[in-house]
């Protein structure tokens, strides 16, 4: 069975999206979905009503926002994360977003053509904060293998 690399990361707002504070990162928005959507091994994102995924409350917080996509592999996700427009916001976040110390963001492997739902992806950020990584919900700096997902 072939897999694809499944990730969520969620953000605590600092202020209201429709806020002033927030207005390059909304405006960023579109462009970086744009160049997700055509980078090289992206396969799928979460998209609400308005075509990101802001309009979709996760953990029953509407001051979180998501983020979550499915990739070929790590490399493919590695090298949109660190290029172009994405970097300059992520170099910015800290201006926008809550500090919060629990795990935000998790990886895991879904067989090829699979999307998973919110509710997935808060399982499995949940078992990352409670387990740490395992092949059930890592991180890019503890990953698995894919055949760790048939296991």
């Amino acid at each position: 069975m072939t897999y694809e690399l499944a990730q969520v990361n969620i953000s605590r707002l600092k202020y209201p999206l429709s806020s002033p504070e927030l207005k390059d990162f909304v405006d960023g928005l579109e462009p970086v979905n744009a160049a997700a959507d055509g980078a090289d091994g992206f396969v799928w994102r979460l998209e609400g009503e308005e075509g990101d995924a802001t309009d979709i409350v996760f953990f029953g917080d509407e001051w979180i926002i998501v983020n979550m996509s499915v990739w070929r592999d790590a490399n493919a996700l590695t090298a949109f994360m660190y290029q172009g427009q994405h970097r300059e916001l992520m170099a910015r976040r800290r201006e926008w977003f809550e500090h919060v110390a629990e795990a935000m963001t998790a990886l895991w492997w879904v067989p090829a053509g699979e999307r998973p739902t919110v509710a997935d992806a808060e399982k499995r950020l949940l078992h990352l904060r409670e387990h740490g990584a395992t092949p059930h919900a890592f991180t890019l700096r503890t990953s698995f293998p894919e055949r760790a997902a048939a296991s």
